[in-house]
């Protein structure tokens, strides 16, 4: 059985009673970096209380100061009762560096952990790195190792990612075309593939010709794929994991089965 202590999910206001049910630590993604920059909040249930607060930067200029987003985000937390913040910023901005910079001590006395996209790794001597799960080539346990190397086992957690993805080979860039669920399902039933598992990508993948567009191979993930991911992890003793909601919603009883 995994352990639900260190996993974390990611839901948005409208999922965040659905969330709830699982048991698990909710990640509340209701707030981004707005103009100033300060702290935006969507509208949430009066309910949503406890957790953490993640914030993401989309739409964000990259302009001002750090002192009253970082003030902000420590009231939002007093106020929703949150005991830890995710900066989800998938741009590197100067002053969100030096927002990572302020927090992670003001978060640190408090007993309160800060999880950050990997670019501002670097900033924090406390912060949890996030590594995605999603990969085209190398190793999953290579990619974790160099984090772990970087930071400390203790200072990495996994961003899981459901991955979906048609690749037209030799897909020389590593970059394929993103499938939904449907989707994948639909090329499944229509191609009827053997179907194997990377051991070094952590996911299943099947090949299949087109007449079109010739050989492809695809990726994809289930709840078998991602429980391997988490084993993997604390097998590197990495414990802490960031798993998407609803993206997983149809799996998570089995991964935590």
């Amino acid at each position: 059985m995994i352990s639900k202590s260190n996993l974390i999910l990611a839901a948005a206001p409208t999922e965040v009673m659905a969330a709830r049910a699982y048991g698990l630590t909710l990640a509340h993604m209701a707030y981004r970096v707005g103009g100033g920059p300060h702290l935006f909040r969507a509208n949430l249930p009066v309910s949503a209380r406890g957790g953490l607060l993640l914030v993401g930067d989309a739409g964000f200029d990259g302009r001002g100061h750090p002192g009253p987003f970082c003030q902000e985000v420590l009231r939002e937390c007093a106020a929703r009762g949150y005991t830890g913040v995710v900066c989800d910023f998938d741009r590197h901005f100067p002053v969100l560096a030096r927002a990572v910079e302020e927090l992670s001590p003001l978060l640190a006395r408090r007993g309160w952990p800060l999880y950050v996209s990997e670019p501002y790794g670097p900033h924090s001597e406390t912060a949890k790195v996030l590594i995605p799960t999603a990969l085209s080539g190398g190793t999953l346990r290579g990619r974790l190792e160099e984090a772990a190397a970087r930071y400390g086992a203790g200072r990495v957690a996994l961003a899981v990612e459901r991955s979906a993805a048609d690749f037209y080979l030799p897909a020389p860039n590593g970059h394929g075309q993103p499938l939904s669920q449907a989707e994948l399902k639909a090329l499944l039933d229509e191609r009827e593939p053997a179907v194997f598992f990377s051991n070094e990508l952590c996911a299943h993948y099947f090949t299949y010709m087109s007449r079109q567009t010739g050989a492809h191979f695809v990726l994809f993930d289930d709840a078998a794929s991602i429980r391997k991911k988490l084993y993997l992890a604390r097998s590197l003793d990495i414990s802490d994991a960031i798993l998407p909601y609803p993206a997983v919603a149809d799996l998570l009883e089995d991964i935590l089965a």
